[in-house]
C-alpha cells in the first residue's frame, strides 16, 4: 500500500543527486581573473586560438593559473589570489597590445567561480548576483526620441531634395521647420506634381497643402505609424549597440533592459570604475563608405612614409594594409538595414545592405563609374579606422539594395551585418541617474538574506519536529530537498539573484511547508476517524493532494501574472517564486512520501505513528 516501486525510488534519488551537484557550485566563492575580449568592432575574436596564446603566455611568464575558459567572445584566466592576477594582466597586456594608444583587445580584471573542473565541465555554474548583493554600477538612460525623428526628418529633407530634382519639379525651397518638412512652389501645378510624386515614393509621410502669401507650399509630417516605428527601432538600435559596448568591461551578467517607453536600464554588476562605464556607454562610431587607391606602387609608398594627397592607410580585419581615399562616399546615415543571406548566383555567404534613397542615387553613380574597383566599408571608432570589407565593384548597383559578398562564412556574413547595423547609437542618450553600490554593500546584503532564510528554515524546522515528531523531521528533509532543488534550477539556468529573489525563496520555505502541514493534518484526521495507520497514510497524501495543487496552482497564476507583466526586481521575484511552487510540488508530495515509505512501508503491522498527539472527540 505504502510503498514505491524501485524505479521511483531511483528516480527521486537522482533527481536529488543532481540537485546536490548543480547547487555545489554555489558554496565555493569567486576567485580573481583576468579576461580577453575584443577592443574592437571590426575585430572578431577567435575563441581557441587566444585561449591557446594565453596560455603560452603565462607559461613564459612563470605564472601559474587554475584553468582557462573561453566562451563566443571572451577568453577567462583563473588565478589563485590578487597579486597573481595583477602579474598575469600585466603580461597579457604587454602580448596582446604593443601599441598602447591603438589597443586591439580589453585585458580587463574580473572574477570567475571557483568551482573545480568537473563541475564546470558539466555545466554545473553557480548563479550571477545582481547588483544590489554584488555591487557595482546602476544607470538609468533617456533615449532622445524626439532627437531620433529629428535625424530622420533631415535625412527626408535630403531625400525629398533629390527626389524632386530626379523627376523635374521645380520648388522654392525644402527645409525642416520643427517636426515638419516644409516644400515651397511658385505656382499650384508644380505643388500638385510634387505630391503626386511624394505620395508615390513613400507611405510615411502625411502631406498638407497650403498657401504662405503668393507662394503655395506642401508640409510634410511622419506618420504617428512611422514615428512609433522609428521609436522602437531607435530603442532596439541603442539596446544592442550598448550590449556590444558592455562587453569590453568584462561584466559577467549585465542587466539591460527597456524601462518605460524611451528609458533603459542598465546594471553592471562588479564594476567600480564609473568614469570607466561611462566613457564606454556615450562613446560613438560611424560608418563611411570609400574607394580603395589600388594605383600600383601607391600603397608600397605609403607604407614607406610617402602616403599619396588625398589618401589614407587602413589596416583590413586580416591585418592587411589597404590604401583608403580620404573622400567619403556614403556614411552609415544613409544605411537603412543590412541582414546576412546568400548570393543568388554563387550561395555563397553575403550581407544585404538596404539604403534610403539619396543613399541609392549616390551609390548607383558611384557603382557606374568605378566597375572593377574596390570599395572600402569602413567603421571608425575612437578616432580610429578599420576596414570591414573592401569588395570589388561588378557593375552598376541601383535601387538602394546592395550586396557584399565574397570569401566569406555565413558566421562572418552576420557578424558584419551585425556591424554595419549597430555601430552607432540610433538616437542620443544621456545618463538622467547613476548609482555605485560598493561590494561591501553587497556581501552585506548577502549576509542579511542568507541568515533570513537560514534563521527562517532553522525556525520553521524546530517547529515541525516539535508538533509533527517524526513527520514533522519528515517534512523538513523534504523542505531542504524543495531548497536544493530550487537553487539548482536557479544555477542551471544561470538566473541573476538579487534581494528580491532571496525574499521569494525565503516565501518558498513558508509556502512549501504549508502542504506538509496539509498532509500530516489529514494523517491525523483519517486516525481520528478510525482507520489503520498504514491506511491514514495513504489515503491522508491521496486526500490532500487536490488541496495542494489548487493552492499552487492559483498562486502559480499570480506569480506568472508578475512575470509577464512586471520588470526588473518584481520580474526577479517572480521567476523564483514560481520555481519555487514547481519544486514544493515536487519535494511536498514525491520526496516526503517517499521517505514516509521507506521508514514506514516495509511494515505490515503498524500500532502507531510518531505524528504528534491526536485529538479525538470526547478525549
Amino acid at each position: 500500500m505504502n510503498r514505491y516501486p524501485l524505479w521511483k525510488n531511483l528516480l527521486i534519488g537522482l533527481v536529488l543527486l543532481w540537485g546536490l551537484i548543480y547547487t555545489l557550485p554555489n558554496f565555493y566563492g569567486e576567485v580573481p581573473a583576468v579576461q580577453v575580449s575584443s577592443g574592437k568592432a571590426t575585430l572578431k575574436l577567435d575563441a581557441g586560438a587566444t585561449q591557446k596564446r594565453v596560455e603560452e603566455i603565462l607559461s613564459t611568464a612563470g605564472i601559474p593559473h587554475e584553468g582557462l575558459f573561453s566562451d563566443f567572445n571572451s577568453v577567462r584566466a583563473r588565478f589563485r589570489d590578487t597579486d597573481t592576477q595583477l602579474k598575469a594582466k600585466d603580461a597579457i597586456e604587454k602580448a596582446f597590445n604593443p601599441n598602447a594608444a591603438d589597443p586591439s583587445y580589453v585585458v580587463a580584471l574580473n572574477l570567475l567561480s571557483a568551482s573545480p573542473q568537473w563541475l564546470t565541465s558539466i555545466g554545473a555554474l553557480p548563479m550571477y548576483l545582481g547588483l544590489d548583493l554584488r555591487g557595482g554600477v546602476h544607470f538609468l538612460l533617456q533615449v532622445d526620441m524626439k532627437g531620433a525623428v529629428t535625424k530622420r526628418l533631415d535625412s527626408t529633407t535630403g531625400d525629398l531634395r533629390t527626389l524632386l530634382r530626379d523627376k523635374n519639379v521645380r520648388h522654392a525651397g525644402i527645409n525642416r521647420e520643427g517636426q515638419t518638412v516644409v516644400i515651397k512652389f511658385r505656382d499650384v501645378e508644380a505643388q500638385s506634381r510634387a505630391r503626386a510624386v511624394i505620395t508615390a515614393s513613400t507611405n510615411d509621410l502625411q502631406l498638407t497643402e497650403g498657401q504662405d502669401g503668393a507662394d503655395f507650399k506642401i508640409t510634410a509630417t511622419l506618420s504617428p505609424l512611422a514615428q512609433k516605428s522609428i521609436q522602437e527601432f531607435a530603442l532596439k538600435q541603442n539596446i544592442t549597440t550598448l550590449h556590444n559596448r558592455i562587453n569590453e568591461l568584462g561584466v559577467a551578467e549585465p542587466v539591460i533592459q527597456q524601462q518605460g517607453l524611451d528609458r533603459i536600464v542598465v546594471q553592471l554588476p562588479g564594476v567600480q570604475d564609473v568614469a570607466k562605464a561611462k566613457d564606454i556607454l556615450g562613446r560613438t562610431a560611424t560608418l563611411e563608405i570609400r574607394m580603395v587607391d589600388d594605383t600600383p606602387g601607391a600603397l608600397e609608398a605609403a607604407l614607406n612614409g610617402a602616403v599619396p594627397p588625398g589618401a589614407e592607410v587602413y589596416n583590413d580585419r586580416e591585418g592587411r594594409p589597404l590604401l583608403v581615399r580620404k573622400q567619403v562616399v556614403l556614411t552609415g546615415e544613409r544605411l537603412t538595414d543590412a541582414q546576412p543571406g546568400f548570393d543568388g548566383q554563387t550561395h555563397e555567404a553575403a550581407v544585404h545592405l538596404t539604403l534610403d534613397s539619396a543613399g541609392a542615387r549616390i551609390f548607383k553613380d558611384v557603382t557606374r563609374e568605378n566597375v572593377n574597383k574596390r570599395m572600402a566599408i569602413l567603421l571608425i571608432e575612437k578616432g580610429k579606422g578599420e576596414v570591414v570589407t573592401a569588395p570589388v565593384i561588378r557593375g552598376e548597383i541601383g535601387g538602394g539594395r546592395v550586396q557584399i559578398s565574397g570569401r566569406m562564412s555565413s558566421e562572418e556574413a552576420t557578424d558584419t551585418a551585425l556591424l554595419l547595423r549597430a555601430g552607432s547609437l540610433a538616437a542620443p542618450m544621456e545618463i538622467i541617474e547613476e548609482r555605485t553600490i560598493g561590494p561591501s554593500l553587497g556581501a552585506e546584503n548577502i549576509s542579511k538574506g542568507f541568515h533570513s532564510t537560514l534563521w527562517g528554515f532553522v525556525a520553521i524546522g524546530i517547529f515541525m519536529c516539535a508538533y509533527y515528531l517524526l513527520f514533522g523531521l519528515v517534512s523538513v528533509l523534504a523542505l531542504a530537498s524543495n531548497l536544493l532543488l530550487l537553487i539548482a534550477l536557479l544555477s542551471l539556468l544561470q538566473a541573476t539573484l538579487t534581494l528580491p529573489g532571496i525574499a521569494a525563496i525565503a516565501l518558498t520555505l513558508g509556502m512549501a511547508i504549508d502542504a506538509n502541514v496539509l498532509i500530516n493534518e489529514r494523517i491525523r484526521e483519517e486516525l481520528r476517524n478510525g482507520s489503520t495507520p498504514q491506511a491514514a497514510i495513504s489515503a491522508g497524501y491521496d486526500r490532500a493532494f487536490d488541496t495542494i495543487l489548487d493552492s499552487n496552482v492559483t498562486t502559480l497564476i499570480a506569480g506568472v501574472a508578475l512575470l509577464v507583466f512586471g520588470s526588473g526586481p518584481v520580474r526577479g521575484f517572480a521567476v523564483v517564486h514560481c520555481l519555487g511552487i514547481l519544486t514544493s510540488m515536487f519535494s511536498a508530495i514525491l520526496v516526503s512520501r517517499g521517505l514516509v515509505n521507506l521508514i514506514y512501508g516495509r511494515k505490515r503491522k503498524l500500532d502507531k505513528l510518531a505524528i504528534g498527539q491526536i485529538w479525538k472527540p470526547g478525549s
